[in-house]
């Protein structure tokens, strides 16, 4: 597939703005992989290559197993998840298809008030927003995959600290 337009280029300023709001929903006290399990769901939701490709390679960075990535698409039925992730994977996929429901159900709001604040859930809605966002601009334009390393080696040093962080929590 050939890209058909540089849309970072042509939109500097928008998609630096983007970026920014990006970095506040990562400093936002949300772990990381959470943030990045969502990411990759609403992803493959809108069946954005580039994205699943950043996403699921974020993941490793940060330390998650294969079999935790892998299982993403089934997750209803793999017992590897959190309650948490559960929760916000749920919020994820309804906010992502809001579309064809035309709401988000109790059933699935519900839950994920009860494991976050109110300011952790504002900051999650607005991660899920900025992925729908970037996937229809990747779909849209046909983002070259290549894009992806770029972006992987700007967020290597916060995703390593991460991992790090996961490991002396665990040990």
């Amino acid at each position: 597939m050939t890209q058909r337009l540089n849309y970072p280029q042509l939109l500097a300023k928008e998609v630096q703005l983007l970026m920014t709001l990006e970095s506040h929903v990562e400093d936002s006290g949300l772990p990381l992989n959470l943030l990045e399990f969502v990411k990759l769901r609403c992803s493959i939701l809108n069946g954005c290559a580039f994205c699943v490709c950043l996403h699921t390679q974020r993941l490793r960075q940060q330390g998650e197993s294969d079999l935790r990535i892998d299982l993403i698409p089934a997750w209803r039925e793999a017992p590897c998840y959190s309650k948490l992730e559960r929760a916000a994977l749920a919020f994820a996929e309804e906010l992502t298809l809001v579309s064809q429901s035309h709401c988000i159900k109790d059933d699935v709001y519900q839950p994920i008030t009860e494991l976050l604040s109110d300011s952790e859930l504002a900051r999650l809605t607005l991660a899920i927003g900025l992925i729908n966002t970037w996937n229809r601009f990747a779909l849209a334009f046909q983002s070259d995959l290549s894009g992806v390393d770029y972006l992987l080696k700007q967020t290597r040093s916060i995703d390593e600290a991460f991992a790090n962080q996961l490991q002396l929590q665990t040990a």
